[in-house]
């Protein structure tokens, strides 16, 4: 069929379409002095011919739009507020940035059905879509995957089944890096202070804390389930201050939720990293505005959205789905921990 293609030529569009060569040219060049009647008529030989020698005529054939969907099924507030997901549409914007393709930024709250959301992505008005900060009660992999478009995934998806592209920092990796840093600097009543349990990130990191922990041989203090966000943050660590007065290192699920942890720590007159060692995630320009800085993970969201970019560009070019792709952290060491 490729052969056939190729050999194709605008003659055999203008015939097959019944109109002059000239008019064929035209059309296929964007339509301009072209009736609406000998437009539909070379776009249905380009169509039936796949003469594709340029991306107008590409375009007649394809529909497609040089749009992209960076679809983040967060609110506004977290969206905006959230260091690490503003660093992944930066990235997926520098990774477009030499490219005809634009972003579209499609949010929604988290519970709400995707009534708008997903007949806007089958209404054609996107060419593929990268997917951040996604939730188990989202369902996005199984209803984006119905959609046949490029995709792919920040961030491990929940229904591995389904084969879908995805970058991803080794979280479990991250979480170790953690827990294994604050035992070397002798904290022993150890607490967390975790991501959304309905995330992978979130689980992920855990895992890794958590068996960290085991082989160490020491129980955690507490556990608390916080939502990535600084207020969280800062209500849950003064309620572990405030009921286990005795902890002495804190993992914080990310550098937001660490930042609030500071501010109940002041609060309740404990020091950090005197009496109090804190080890945040994703290392983003938050942690060096802190006092101290924070001892964090690495997290890099403008390569991983890059990457994920890519991964769709490759697949509007005709390549197959890739593998994962999973980077590995390091932890970077600053005053809190």
């Amino acid at each position: 069929m490729d052969d056939v293609r190729s050999r194709t030529t605008l003659e055999d569009v203008a015939r097959v379409a019944g109109v002059s060569r000239a008019t064929a040219s035209r059309a296929v060049r964007g339509g301009e002095l072209v009736s609406p009647v000998a437009l539909e008529a070379v776009r249905r030989a380009v169509e039936q011919l796949g003469y594709v020698p340029n991306p107008a005529a590409r375009s007649l054939v394809t529909r497609q739009t040089d749009t992209l969907a960076v679809v983040v099924p967060e609110d506004d507030a977290r969206v905006f507020s959230d260091p690490f997901i503003a660093q992944a549409i930066g990235g997926v914007a520098e990774a477009l940035a030499h490219t005809p393709k634009q972003l579209v930024l499609l949010m929604r709250a988290r519970g709400q059905e995707n009534k708008r959301l997903l007949p806007y992505l089958r209404g054609g008005h996107v060419d593929g879509i990268v997917v951040l900060s996604h939730h188990r009660d989202d369902h996005l992999e199984r209803e984006l995957a119905t959609l046949h478009l490029p995709l792919a995934f920040i961030g491990r998806p929940l229904e591995p089944q389904l084969a879908v592209p995805y970058v991803d920092v080794d979280n479990v990796a991250g979480g170790r890096l953690a827990a294994e840093h604050l035992l070397a600097a002798g904290a022993r009543r150890l607490a967390t202070i975790s991501g959304p349990l309905d995330m992978p990130a979130a689980v992920d990191r855990i895992t890794g804390w958590s068996e960290a922990l085991a082989e160490a041989r020491v129980t955690e203090v507490a556990r608390y389930e916080g939502d990535f966000t600084l207020v969280r943050g800062e209500e849950l660590g003064a309620r572990l201050l405030a009921e286990h007065p005795e902890v002495d290192g804190v993992f914080a699920a990310n550098d937001l939720t660490a930042a609030g942890v500071l501010h109940a720590a002041r609060a309740a007159g404990r020091s950090v990293p005197r009496t109090l060692r804190l080890v945040g995630y994703d290392d983003t320009q938050l942690g060096l505005t802190t006092h101290p800085q924070l001892t964090t993970i690495t997290n890099p969201g403008r390569d991983l959205a890059r990457r994920a970019t890519r991964m769709v560009l490759d697949q509007l070019a005709g390549q197959s789905a890739p593998p994962p792709i999973i980077i590995t952290p390091v932890l970077v060491e600053r005053a809190s921990g």
